[in-house]
């Protein structure tokens, strides 16, 4: 589509040349035969007609170049999205997320003046410069080796203005993630600093880090504006000079040369088609800061895809299960740059309905090994398999709750789900009181992040979420954490009737309920599984008894 905006652009460039030479005869006409004025109508018919068409054609081209712009922005927006995606949740967490949004939007829309203006425009800046040279050489040699000594002084200026848009672009860039990841965190902590008597100065951090973005804005406008003015000054050197040439040649004043030889049609073509030839030049310098302000945003877009390709692929390879395992670790190893090896070597086999607890010191890997197991993070080596079409569900203790009703929550994991399942997963999680305590029901709205619940209820409706799934596994990171009694209990009693359906459950947790409930015990130590010896094993097989009791 970019091509046919290129078309468009060279096809409305070619009207123009013909309108202007066929100006330039009218007025040699009406000048040196005003007797013949009245045969004159088909010419401003012609004209007329000329710039309608030539309307039309840089219409086309802009709208051709805007779709195509559009589109492009589109894919490259999915490209960052499936990047995301490939790096997972964990890998993608080294990016702040105001910086991401700021990528995703602002850089990747500061591609869009590089690809609708400065990309077709440097294919016209070629095509009807030369078909002016041309018609100018055709009249006038020396007229057309004025304006071709003179028309390199605007690329060249352009290129050396580039080289500092190019880097303020990058700063601005970097000023505005530094603003938004500073604004955001401050948000985020706003409870914090009101109790320890900070607002003021967060306040004050913010104001001095958006004056700092404001001063870098300033200055690339001010590039922008002095670069303008300097290119426009050399455009207009260069046609005042061809117009003293034409001025004086008329006159007889130039003994040398064609001059001599200029008429007043070919002096008027010349005149006219002078400004013009510079015009796609000084249109392109004009876009240039387009081109500045992309390259600066492709770097950082660049810096998430790479990441991508150089991340290991997260797909599981599937795995029969005629031997009745669901996931199957081998030899897997994982490093993280600041911690290095914190996981592995290890080797685990996942059987279908059995609850595998994994317990072990802070830091032991535990939660690791979980996102490992969900495919949140690729392991460096190692293989991981699963069983096919086996559906995953994830909780911990800080549930994703998204703005929006109880209901909208829930059908994240099951949209098809009814009004009454819904209501039924609820009251299974230990929330019947509290949904009848609801004036809207299931349709009351909860702010984002969960606002208007406890962080008891919020885990509860997590659960509900995993009940209305189909989810053949459960992953359950630390779900009790930080809970009171009553709500532990509520979880417990869920997470048993999980079991109980058959589903595979794998915990982390330290709780000796929870413990009690195991299948299998796992202790993780430095991101080692640990031999369980025969007295760990006893003491295990009496919690699960009292438990029972």
């Amino acid at each position: 589509m970019l091509g046919f905006a290129a078309l468009s652009g060279v096809v409305a460039g070619i009207l123009t040349v013909a309108q202007l030479v066929l100006t330039a005869w009218v007025i040699t006409e009406a000048i040196e035969h005003p007797e013949s004025l009245g045969a004159l109508w088909w010419p401003f018919v012609g004209l007329l007609g000329l710039l309608g068409a030539r309307v039309l054609a840089s219409g086309g081209q802009e709208l051709l170049a805007q779709r195509a712009s559009q589109r492009l922005r589109q894919a490259i927006r999915g490209e960052v999205l499936t990047a995301l995606e490939m790096l997972g949740p964990v890998r993608a967490a080294q990016y702040h997320s105001a910086d991401l949004a700021q990528r995703w939007v602002e850089q990747v829309e500061a591609l869009e003046g590089y690809f609708a203006r400065f990309h077709v425009q440097m294919r016209l800046v070629v095509i009807t410069p030369l078909l002016i040279l041309a018609i100018v050489v055709s009249l006038d040699w020396l007229a057309a080796i004025l304006l071709a000594l003179t028309a390199p002084l605007i690329p060249l200026f352009m290129a050396l203005v580039g080289m500092g848009a190019e880097s303020l672009n990058r700063d601005q860039f970097q000023a505005v993630a530094r603003l938004s990841r500073h604004f955001v965190d401050r948000v985020r902590a706003i409870t914090t600093l009101r109790l320890f008597g900070l607002g003021e100065l967060a306040t004050r951090e913010v104001t001095l880090v958006a004056d700092d973005y404001r001063k870098r804005s300033l200055r690339t406008l001010r590039l922008a504006f002095l670069s303008s003015a300097v290119l426009e000054f050399f455009a207009s050197v260069s046609i005042a000079v061809v117009a003293i040439y034409i001025g004086f040649g008329l006159l007889g004043d130039i003994p040398i040369g064609p001059a001599d030889e200029l008429t007043l049609f070919s002096a008027l073509v010349i005149l006219l088609l002078a400004p013009e030839f510079f015009q796609p030049l000084r249109t392109l310098s004009q876009f240039y800061h387009d081109r500045a302000s992309a390259l600066a945003a492709s770097e950082t877009l660049m810096e998430i895809l790479e990441a991508a390709d150089m991340a290991p692929p997260r797909h599981a390879d599937t795995r029969p299960d005629a031997t009745g395992e669901l996931m199957c670790l081998t030899d897997v190893r994982l490093s993280h740059p600041e911690r290095g090896q914190v996981l592995g070597p290890l080797e685990l086999a996942l059987r279908q309905g059995e609850v595998l607890v994994v317990s072990g010191a802070s830091g032991a890997g535990k939660s690791t090994l979980l996102q490992v197991m969900a495919g949140f993070v690729a392991p460096d080596s190692g293989q991981r398999q699963i069983a096919p079409a086996t559906r995953l569900a994830w909780m911990d203790q800080r549930p994703l709750l998204m703005q929006g009703s109880l209901a909208d929550n829930l059908r994240i994991t099951a949209p098809q789900a009814s009004d009454a399942e819904i209501i039924t997963a609820l009251e299974r999680a230990g929330l019947k009181a509290e949904l009848a305590a609801l004036p809207q029901g299931i349709a009351t709205p909860l702010g984002e992040g969960g606002r208007g619940l406890s962080g008891g209820q919020a885990q509860r409706l997590a659960l509900a979420r995993v009940f209305l799934s189909d989810a053949s596994l459960v992953l359950l990171d630390e779900p009790t954490a930080s809970l009171d009694a009553e709500t532990e209990r509520y979880l417990i009693a869920g997470f048993e009737w999980l079991s109980a359906q058959g589903r595979t459950l794998v915990i982390a947790t330290h709780h000796p309920a929870l413990i009690a409930m195991a299948t299998r015990h796992l202790v993780l130590e430095e991101g080692r599984i640990l031999p369980m010896t025969a007295t760990a094993t006893s003491q295990q097989e009496d919690e699960r008894d009292a438990s029972r009791d």
